[in-house]
């Protein structure tokens, strides 16, 4: 559908009020579609309503609108059309205009800056596409950019008037609102354009793209600041540098000119695309078009680009998030591309980045290398701060990894947003600030959100200051630090191993504003080191703008001509110098293979290495390049196209640099090359200190002493292990174990020394002094017994029964030693045997005697029969029945509870070895004992009142009382004592001694006395002696006395032996009993 014109302009005139821009859009949509016209790649096509029906003769077609007025439009080979109007026509179109333009003088100032900023986007296409913008001159020293911006103002002031008569074309509206939308999303970028469209075009036979930020990031929209990054200067002079000496140099690509086409990209990565096109735009200017045509079989016009060629491969980007973006788009075009400075580690993937290589390695060594930096320091509480995009996300996510598997906990972690301003980086130190205890902040940013934390930190003046740990991002630059000296001071940075290449400081002390016309941002750069003003053409200067000429400087003085950049003058080789260079090598030397290996020895390009694709070159020669660069180091690339991985260590502080010079400078302190090798002594940390800041949410815990988490991962509090623990890890206490003990550290546990009563210990002297007393007096006795053993008394005591009770009462004495003695299998077999048989031996014969004393006189009572079993084999019998009886019981104790040794903790720093017998079986295994002994009570109870011809049963019950008394006291003691094994042992074989003591003393001490003291009452001869004693009758009331009369021979047992005759006479309840032997000739009197 076609609209009318003059009918649109009179509706826009009284639409004024509600839609005041909409005019004023359609004149920007025109003109910005009169220069898509004039860029268009083909020709109208036939159908379209400006149509062109070509007269070959005279070159003139007509075209026809709706209006009354013909159009004669005259066209030539390779210009743009131009329409041939009458003067009337003419006349009446301009006062159209006047008054569409009238019309809307109330327009707003952003339309107006739409319009303006259309023809900046023309005026960009325009200037970028000329020669004349790069065109260099060694002559005088007006700037070339200025001639090139008069020139292409006066071809904008043509295309306006052109785009303003194009308003009367009759155009369809749907066409004209796509134009619209491109134009208003498009403008914000193309405004750029305008002050950063330079480029450095050196033409050649090969050609390599660059890309270095030459300026700084711009803020908000704006894609480039308005200040030089010197370190993409010197980058882009490495680039320039390297190209210039393999083209001086015939051993490489002989015959063969390099050329360059390099772009600014600002640090941004969506500008760094945009400017990318251009080298696409070049790769494709080449195309053979002879074999192409349109849809309507007319052959198709491509639109040139300002180009030094077609591009080969190219060298950048230098910032991680521009390479990602760039490296995306050249692989479409299979267009190689190495970076000397980017680091991200997604860029090792080759999946994703395919013609991607770098001179240097990726951040995973970078992260790692300042992991060690950490470990070194003893930080184990950081905080860290990264910039958006990819070489902090990446770079951090890496760090974070390998500090949290080696135990460094993360306070906090901080995004610089791109673009950041003050109050975010006044933000991100107050949040540092609240984890106090975490001062070792690791940085993993941009130099200028470095710069933008450091300058927020002098603003916060804090207290207490940071100790900052920074990737190469901050490196060794000192323009980074200037003015923040104080700061800085004490920061560790990590920075690529690189060398100066001597050639290239004298190469840029060589270069001048005036001999260095190829390089367009060289004059801002000289201003912004120097603070001074180079010269400039005052008029077009004040015509055109600043961004024609030089930049103005930061000082008010003129550029001295004997300024020069050297080491006086602040001059310092940037790091990444060496990686240009090798990647310009890198290239050189892959493209020289390939030209080797196809056109053989001849010079120049063969046309196959023209034809040679891309792709295969970089796959095939660019990755296994090899060699030794300027700087003497090795340059190859592994499998992911990656650089070798070396690193310096530097220390920024306040001394005497390696010129001699006093102030502030980088110290290389320590290298990292796959291990840290680093100079803690020589580094001064936070505000010049020489101690090692503590960063650490908690302090370390004592010896012995484990974490308790609280809060954050590494906020703890810490908690005393117990006596016998050890710390198993740095969460836990793990028991040594019984038999075993923590060493002081509690790093680990020992094995306890075995503990047993040692024969020089008190606890043994006494029971062995005691037994030995007793072994001593035992021998005595049964020696005496046995010299005198025919004598009246010793016959009279039962000798049979004598030796047992004798025997009982040594092996008692004998248990001490087997008790002390050191417990082994056979030890404990014998104190099992030893105990039970000795008690077995003493008490069943003492039994033995006390049940034939109560039975001989309980039967004498009743009748004259003699009781049975009571000869000496009887009694012997019987004892040793009783003795059998407790071996066998010791054997079943045995068996079920097998004799040997074992190992006590009767607490958990003593380990006592001890015979494998618990207590409680002991006492079991004496339950037999000492029913014997109660058993001998109670028949010493009973034959309490015999004759005194018959008292040894009163020293027997005086015997069985002490030895209860005795025993009753030690079962308490021995079971109350069992945590004390010496105590115990000591009181076990006190008790034994004393039971055996009590024995030999009461039963055989009258004996004794007898034998040694009074021989006279020890002779042979016949005495008798009569008792009585009371006796209850049988008769109510009545009572009775019973009398003993006894003869005893010198024989045994007397009163047992020969004829026992009786009288027993009754008479008024008394009763008379008369012993008398048949044996007249050796009765002898004894007192029994």
């Amino acid at each position: 559908m076609l609209h009318d014109v003059n009918g649109e302009e009179q509706k826009q005139r009284s639409g004024r009020a509600s839609s005041p821009s909409s005019s004023n859009w359609v004149v920007v949509a025109l003109k910005f579609k009169t220069r898509l016209r004039r860029y268009a790649i083909s020709d109208l096509k036939p159908d379209s309503p400006l149509s062109h029906a070509q007269d070959e003769g005279k070159g003139q077609s007509r075209v026809r609108g709706r209006g009354k007025e013909d159009y004669s439009i005259t066209t030539t080979e390779e210009e743009e059309p131009e329409i041939q109007r009458s003067p009337s026509s003419r006349r009446r179109r301009k006062r159209r205009r006047r008054e569409v333009l009238d019309g809307h003088e109330d327009v707003k100032a952003d339309d107006d800056d739409d319009t303006e900023a259309g023809n900046d986007v023309e005026r960009s296409f325009r200037h970028l596409s000329s020669p004349d913008t790069f065109a260099h001159s060694d002559s005088g020293t007006t700037d070339p950019r200025i001639t090139s911006r008069e020139n292409a103002d006066c071809q904008e002031r043509r295309e306006t008037r052109r785009a303003i008569k194009a308003v009367k074309m009759h155009q369809p509206w749907p066409l004209l609102l796509l134009i619209l939308t491109l134009q208003r999303l498009t403008t914000l970028s193309m405004v750029q354009l305008r002050m950063h469209n330079e480029a450095v075009l050196i033409p050649g036979d090969i050609v390599l793209g660059g890309l270095f930020p030459v300026h700084e990031k711009g803020g908000g929209p704006t894609a480039c600041g308005p200040n030089i990054y010197h370190r993409g200067v010197q980058r882009l002079e490495a680039m320039l540098f390297a190209v210039d000496q393999i083209n001086q140099q015939d051993k490489i690509l002989p015959g063969v000119l390099l050329g360059v086409h390099i772009l600014d990209t600002c640090g941004r990565d969506t500008y760094a695309l945009n400017q990318s096109l251009h080298f696409v735009r070049a790769s494709l200017s080449n195309i053979d078009i002879s074999v192409l045509e349109c849809a309507d079989k007319s052959t198709p016009r491509v639109k040139r680009t300002a180009s030094a060629g077609p591009i080969f491969g190219v060298v950048g980007g230098s910032y991680s998030s521009v390479s990602l973006q760039v490296a995306n788009l050249l692989r479409l075009f299979h267009i190689p591309q190495i970076s000397p400075a980017s680091t991200a580690k997604a860029l090792s993937d080759k999946t994703r980045f395919d013609y991607f290589a770098r001179t240097v390695p990726p951040d995973t060594f970078q992260s790692i290398a300042l992991v060690d930096v950490v470990k070194s320091a003893n930080w184990s509480y950081v905080s860290t701060v990264y910039s958006e995009g990819s070489y902090g996300e990446y770079g951090i996510e890496v760090f974070t990894r390998e500090a949290t598997e080696r135990n460094v906990c993360i306070a906090a972690a901080l995004k610089v947003p791109s673009a950041a301003d003050d109050k975010v980086f006044d933000d991100i130190i107050q949040r540092l600030s609240k984890k106090p205890n975490a001062r070792a902040i690791v940085l993993f940013t941009r130099a200028e959100d470095a710069r933008g934390i450091l300058e927020a930190a002098r603003r916060s003046n804090l207290s207490q200051p940071f100790q900052w740990l920074a990737s190469d991002g901050w490196g060794r630059q000192g323009k980074l630090v200037e003015g923040l000296e104080e700061e800085a001071e004490g920061a560790i940075t990590v920075e690529l191993q690189s060398e100066n290449i001597p050639e290239f400081d004298s190469y840029m002390g060589s270069l001048t504003p005036e001999n260095n016309r190829r390089n367009p941002w060289f004059g801002e750069y000289w201003e912004e080191v120097f603070g001074c003003t180079l010269r400039r053409d005052t008029a077009a200067y004040e015509r055109l703008g600043p961004q024609v000429g030089w930049r103005t400087g930061t000082g008010n003085q003129s550029c001295r001509p004997e300024l020069r950049l050297n080491a006086a003058s602040g001059y310092e080789q940037e790091s990444k110098v060496q990686f240009v260079v090798d990647a310009v090598y890198a290239f050189a030397l892959a493209l020289n293979k390939l030209r080797h290996d196809l056109c053989g020895h001849r010079k120049g390009i063969c046309s196959s290495m023209a034809n040679y694709d891309r792709g295969a070159f970089y796959k095939n020669y660019l990755l296994n390049v090899s060699f030794v660069d300027a700087a003497g180091s090795l340059v190859k690339f592994d499998e992911h196209g990656d650089g070798l991985a070396r690193y310096e260590i530097l220390n920024f502080r306040k001394g005497t640099n390696n010129n001699g010079a006093n102030g502030y400078h980088y110290r290389v302190v320590g290298k990292w090359y796959n291990s840290l090798d680093i100079r803690t002594e020589e580094m001064v940390w936070a505000r010049g200190t020489k101690d090692i800041p503590i960063s650490a949410c908690s302090l370390p815990c004592e010896p012995g002493m484990i974490k308790k988490q609280q809060g954050d991962t590494c906020c703890w509090v810490c908690d005393q292990c117990e006596a016998y623990e050890f710390v198993y890890d740095e969460h836990t206490c793990m028991d040594c174990g019984p038999g075993f003990w923590p060493h002081p550290d509690k790093r680990g546990c020992y094995q306890l020394p075995v503990h047993h009563i040692r024969w020089s210990s008190a606890f043994a002297i006494a029971p062995a002094v005691i037994s030995c007393l007793g072994i001593v007096a035992t021998l005595a006795v049964a020696c005496l017994l046995f010299h005198h053993r025919d004598t009246p008394v010793v016959r009279a005591s039962g000798r049979e029964l004598t030796v047992i009770l004798l025997a009982g009462v040594l092996v008692c004495y004998l248990n001490t030693f087997l008790l002390l003695a050191t417990p082994t299998t056979a030890t404990c077999v014998l104190q099992r045997f030893g105990v039970g048989v000795s008690f077995s031996a003493v008490y069943g014969a003492l039994l033995t005697k006390t049940n034939r004393i109560a039975r001989i006189f309980d039967s004498a009572s009743r009748s004259a029969v003699r009781p049975r079993y009571i000869s000496p084999t009887s009694q012997v019998c019987i004892a040793a029945a009783l003795i059998a009886f407790q071996v066998v019981l010791t054997l079943v104790w045995m068996i079920i509870e097998p004799p040997g040794t074992r190992y006590s903790y009767p607490d958990r720093r003593q380990v006592i070895l001890k015979c494998n017998i618990q207590d409680m079986s002991f006492l079991f295994s004496q339950l037999y004992n000492a029913l014997l002994i109660l058993i001998s009570t109670v028949y010493a109870v009973k034959t309490r009142k015999i004759p005194e011809n018959f008292n040894e049963s009163k020293f027997i019950g005086f015997t069985m009382y002490t030895t209860c008394i005795i025993w009753l006291a030690f079962v308490p003691i021995y079971f109350g004592t069992g945590n004390a094994h010496e105590t115990q042992i000591t009181t076990l074989c006190v008790a034994i001694s004393l039971s055996a003591s009590v024995t030999l003393v009461c039963l055989y001490s009258p004996k004794v006395y007898i034998i040694v003291f009074q021989p006279d009452k020890n002779i042979r001869g016949k005495v008798c002696m009569g008792s009585t004693f009371k006796k209850q009758g049988s008769s109510a009331g009545a009572s009775s006395m019973t009398k003993y009369t006894g003869c005893e021979s010198a024989s045994e047992n007397v009163p047992l032996q020969g004829a026992l005759t009786a009288a027993v006479r009754t008479s008024v309840g008394v009763t008379e009993i008369s012993l008398t032997s048949s044996t007249t000739n050796n009765e002898q009197v004894a007192q029994l």
